[in-house]
């Protein structure tokens, strides 16, 4: 492991509730390319906060580069429709690009 990872890691110990402290977990699991633990904190992240649109598209991403390809095109369309009803049509229509590259 490495100490970035460590600190964040000590981080969430500290205050285990934090959603940006387990997305950023997650972002440091994709760095390292450990994507099984990516996915368990991002879907740590979701169910804490639905409306954390920063964790679906990674978690599209990472279904997408590990052939998950269902999988991803459903989180991707969860992310369009959160970005929509929170008004956030710039972010929608990029999410929408990645969608369009897997279908």
């Amino acid at each position: 492991m490495n100490k970035r990872l460590e600190a964040i890691l000590k981080l969430l110990a500290q205050e285990p509730d934090d959603t940006f402290t387990r997305y950023a977990i997650a972002l440091e699991y994709i760095s390292l390319k450990n994507y099984e633990e990516a996915i368990k904190f991002l879907e740590s992240v979701l169910e804490r906060d639905p409306n954390y649109i920063p964790a679906y598209q990674q978690l599209g991403h990472i279904y997408a580069i590990t052939n998950q390809k269902t999988k991803a095109i459903d989180i991707y369309k969860k992310a369009i429709d959160m970005s929509n009803a929170n008004g956030d049509k710039h972010t929608a229509d990029n999410i929408s690009k990645f969608l369009d590259e897997l279908q």
